[in-house]
């Protein structure tokens, strides 16, 4: 049997349209909009969920490198298949990342950590869909 440690239970409901409000069990709640028009649609939030694990790696990595951040954003871009299921076919970062004691070395080696080994959203994904990404300090 799986620890139960590593599994993950969410829940949604149909909120109307094609809305679906949803988190984990007694948990916190986020609206997904399958038309993209009152919240970010599954598309959407997949590359959220993706930037959002990255940067928590980042964010984790730089800290234990003893840099004292003051920014981490990421532009994510998603090339979908112009077919279904349209998946993504490629996933493009552009990490702008700011902070006391960053340099490039730091920054390259927290991103390179994240996407190679330790960002458990791009690594459900399917492994032929390449990720790539620019840097940006400041």
């Amino acid at each position: 049997m799986a620890d139960e440690s590593n599994i993950r239970v969410i829940q949604t409901a149909w909120t109307g349209d094609l809305r679906f409000e949803g988190g984990a069990i007694d948990g916190p709640r986020i609206t997904i909009d399958g038309d993209n028009t009152s919240a970010p649609g599954p598309m959407l939030t997949l590359l959220l969920a993706a930037a959002a694990c990255a940067g928590a790696d980042i964010v984790s990595i730089l800290k234990k490198m003893q840099v004292s951040l003051t920014r981490c954003e990421a532009k994510l871009t998603g090339l979908r298949a112009p077919d279904h299921p349209k998946r993504y076919l490629n996933l493009q970062f552009i990490w702008t990342i700011a902070g006391e004691g960053l340099d490039e070395a730091k920054a390259r080696r927290a991103i390179d950590l994240s996407i190679e080994k330790y960002c458990s959203v791009l690594h459900s994904l399917n492994p032929d869909i390449p990720v790539s990404y620019e840097l940006h300090l400041g």
